[in-house]
């Protein structure tokens, strides 16, 4: 039963990340439509603000999960009780404090926002920064039965719910839109979806879960070891906020809202692109804290070979895409944004090509954490974050939108590409040479349907939906063949024609009855 969760946790993965980004992106241009550039940008600037709030978090989400494991394991009952006890206590706090943060924010965004040009946008600010303070406040205990379900690897339940709230979110804003409530809209709609999802995640954890708390006699020195455990993941959460987040604070305060809607829109696609990645790794993170529990020599094997195994199915589905965006990228913006965006194709580039490191390797943060050994990279990482701040604030006065791309490409790669693996091999003991051999046989082939779709598409010089898609397919049916060919191994083949031969199975099946019944 877990394995069938798992199998579908991983396919509901990639069609949640499927059905978002598709909705995701006929909804942005319909909202660019009626917001306008200005309100867009003011909107990001906002919610970029606001979300340093989630920092409260510290990390306990991750934390739980691991927890939790140990209790469970050892069959503590009791003290999965006291620890869902303390989490729920500690979170609802988290939520009240965010609130108070928020509130604060909202009657002072005069500070942020006072020189847009327009005193309307400080306004319009305001009111945004309390609704998103609201929704904000509310994720903190859904984060706590997330985890729990999570720990239980209860996939299909997350993976639905999510795509569900995906799909409800445009349908029901596109009315308020067309009503002439704008921006406002968005986070009402948002914050609606979030109560709905926190009253499915409590019935469906304390009714179908068992989920239990206990309130009395909590352990003060769990709460400590728990704190010192998450403080190294709320670094990693601050220097995400940094890298992601920070870059439209600079370019509003230097170049205004409008560049701020340009970089958004490469952020949103770079987003989509991330969460592809992670849509994989995350069903294997009970495995890994499982895996890391045990004592022996095997383990440090076993966890290179999940490394492996995950990150190069992570990579044969990013380059894919990473290549399709090459080759057709200009075009898709210009049909997806319109007129007036056409430096999000630069951008975009600028922030997914440093991103495929980390993004094939993401397991391996969650190996550190199980392990205890997140510590380094928590630190190397404030700093490297650091950096990109110090660079991305002249760049961003120089060039615009691309130079604060710039500066967040350089640090990455510096910290993601260089000092991470080193940490990976010595300290971590995952086989880093192991995992690039195996990683560039599927590079090479790759590669090469990369050179041969560019060349292509810059024969056709794609100007037309038909264009698109025939140069989208001929890349798709190199790429496919060429990595099948020459990189994929017989395992990750059978991934492929393990559901074709069962749904012939099932074809033949339907057949002779069929033809029995004539």
């Amino acid at each position: 039963m877990k394995m069938n969760q798992l199998k579908a946790g991983v396919v509901l993965g990639y069609a949640g990340m499927a059905v978002t980004n598709i909705v995701s992106l006929i909804y942005t241009p319909v909202m660019l439509r009626f917001l306008g550039k200005s309100e867009y940008g003011l909107y990001q600037m906002v919610y970029s603000v606001v979300s340093y709030l989630g920092l409260l978090n510290f990390g306990f989400n991750n934390a739980y999960l691991k927890f939790y494991s140990g209790y469970r394991k050892d069959n503590a009952q009791e003290e999965i009780r006291k620890l869902n006890g303390m989490f729920l206590t500690t979170f609802t706090a988290l939520a009240f404090i965010a609130f108070l943060c928020g509130a604060f924010l909202s009657f002072h965004c005069g500070i942020l926002f006072s020189d847009q040009g327009d005193a309307s946008l400080t306004g319009t600010a305001s009111v945004l920064c309390m609704l998103m303070t609201v929704n904000l406040a509310l994720v903190f205990p859904t984060g706590l039965f997330e985890a729990y379900a999570s720990a239980h690897e209860q996939y299909i339940f997350q993976k639905v719910l999510n795509i569900t709230q995906s799909v409800l979110n445009p349908l029901l804003t596109l009315p308020l839109l067309m009503a002439g409530y704008r921006s406002v809209s968005l986070i009402i709609v948002q914050t609606f979806l979030t109560v709905c999802k926190l009253a499915v995640n409590v019935w469906f954890c304390v009714k179908r879960l068992d989920m239990r708390f206990g309130f009395r006699r909590m352990q003060v020195c769990v709460m400590k070891e728990i704190t010192v455990f998450s403080s190294y993941i709320f670094i990693n959460m601050l220097v995400d906020q940094i890298n992601w987040s920070v870059d439209k604070l600079v370019i509003g305060k230097i170049r205004g809202t409008a560049a701020v809607a340009v970089y958004a829109l490469a952020s949103q696609l770079n987003r989509y692109y991330m969460n592809l990645s992670t849509a994989v790794s995350s069903v294997f993170l009970p495995r890994v804290n499982r895996i890391a529990a045990r004592q022996g020599e095997d383990v440090n094997r076993e966890l290179t070979d999940l490394f492996c195994a995950v990150g190069r199915i992570q990579f044969l589905i990013l380059f894919y895409i990473l290549g399709g965006f090459v080759i057709l990228g200009r075009y898709f913006i210009s049909l997806w944004a319109g007129e007036g965006y056409e430096e999000v194709y630069v951008i975009t580039l600028l922030l997914i090509c440093p991103v495929v490191i980390p993004l094939i390797q993401n397991l391996g943060i969650e190996i550190q954490r199980a392990e205890n050994k997140h510590k380094f990279r928590s630190v190397a990482y404030l700093f490297i974050a650091a950096v990109n701040l110090l660079i991305s604030i002249p760049l961003t006065s120089a060039f615009g939108a691309k130079g604060a791309a710039v500066g967040t490409c350089a640090s990455l790669l510096i910290g993601n590409g260089l000092i991470m693996n080193l940490y990976n091999h010595i300290c971590v003991k995952l086989d880093m040479i192991r995992f690039w051999r195996q990683i560039l046989h599927l590079l090479l082939p790759g590669l090469a349907a990369l050179c041969a779709g560019a060349v292509f598409g810059g024969y056709i010089n794609v100007q037309s939906p038909e264009e698109f898609i025939l140069a989208g397919a001929l890349y798709t049916l190199l790429y496919a063949g060429l990595e099948w060919r020459f990189g994929m191994n017989d395992k990750e083949k059978r991934l492929v024609t393990g559901p074709l031969e069962k749904v012939k199975k099932r074809l033949r099946i339907l057949c002779s009855g069929a033809v029995r019944e004539r």
